[in-house]
């Protein structure tokens, strides 16, 4: 028994490690930094995902009111030019909004601050890059979040228990395959038709790395349950599929996610203009 109750506390700490560093290294989680304009610290938050039909805030704190902000975008991956508009203040906060964007489109975007002749872009770099993407009703997100972070656990679980014994793996394994199944390919996609308009973006129709993992660890799971009901010495499969699902959740969620090709979309509307404008001269 004290041995269970170990085993389970290692996959609990594992999982909830593994969750916080893919949210926190993701393409999606907000960049903090600070910055110094004459003499005053400036701390930001930079949002790098935004869900619903709305325009995207940008807030920047700056309590000394002198201090004049100008938000700069532009169509990610594209040769538009830079788009500029003055922020106003709302109580000590810079405001800004970025225009809706189609799900999966992207904006790039930076943030300038001005006082007399000194400027400061927020960030020194490139910019920061957000993604847009539909609402997604939380009666599908919580379900999608609930069962991918239990099939997480309990495959974690499942290598922990092959490592030390035989015992119960073909529940373990089991209950792993079955989470993943449905965390990750039932709620999976229909998250993702709420989020961006397809069921599937993964192989063979694109290369959405979020779906492609869950793929590639429902097969990982699917070879060690059938090695725990066929083969006499299944412990390497289940620990091999344990490691594999670990591994695959340490990837940084969202990275190659759906994105929006801009000129594409173009040519798309271009051709239904020629249609229309065809079928009215005729």
């Amino acid at each position: 028994m004290a041995r269970c109750v170990i085993l389970w506390v290692i996959a609990v700490v594992i999982t909830i490690a593994s969750a916080v560093y893919q949210k926190m290294t993701g393409p999606t989680y907000p960049l903090s930094g600070e910055a110094s304009i004459e003499g005053m610290s400036v701390e930001y938050k930079l949002g790098r995902s935004h869900g619903g039909d709305d325009d995207h805030k940008v807030t920047i704190e700056v309590p000394d009111h002198s201090v004049e902000g100008v938000l700069s975008y532009k169509r990610y991956k594209t040769d538009d030019d830079w788009t500029e508009t003055s922020m106003n203040y709302e109580g000590d906060n810079l405001v800004g909004y970025l225009p809706h964007q189609p799900p999966a489109g992207k904006l790039q975007y930076r943030v300038k601050l001005i006082e007399g002749s000194t400027e400061v872009v927020l960030p020194e770099e490139r910019g920061v890059v957000i993604r847009f993407k539909g609402a997604v009703p939380l009666s599908v997100l919580i379900p999608h979040i609930l069962f991918m972070f239990s099939a997480m656990l309990v495959s974690t679980r499942a290598g922990l228990q092959a490592i030390v014994t035989n015992k119960n793996l073909k529940r373990y394994a089991l209950w792993s395959i079955a989470l993943v199944f449905v965390g990750g390919l039932i709620f999976g996609p229909i998250v993702q038709k709420f989020a961006f308009g397809e069921y599937w973006t993964g192989v063979p129709f694109g290369i959405d790395l979020t779906d492609n993992k869950t793929l590639i660890a429902f097969v990982g799971w699917l070879i060690a349950t059938i090695a725990v009901f066929k083969s006499r010495s299944p412990r390497a499969f289940v620990v091999g599929a344990s490691i594999l699902m670990l591994a695959i959740f340490l990837v940084p969620h969202s990275v190659l996610g759906s994105e929006l090709d801009y000129a594409e979309m173009e040519s798309v509307k271009m051709s239904f203009s020629v249609m229309q404008t065809y079928r009215f001269l005729i």
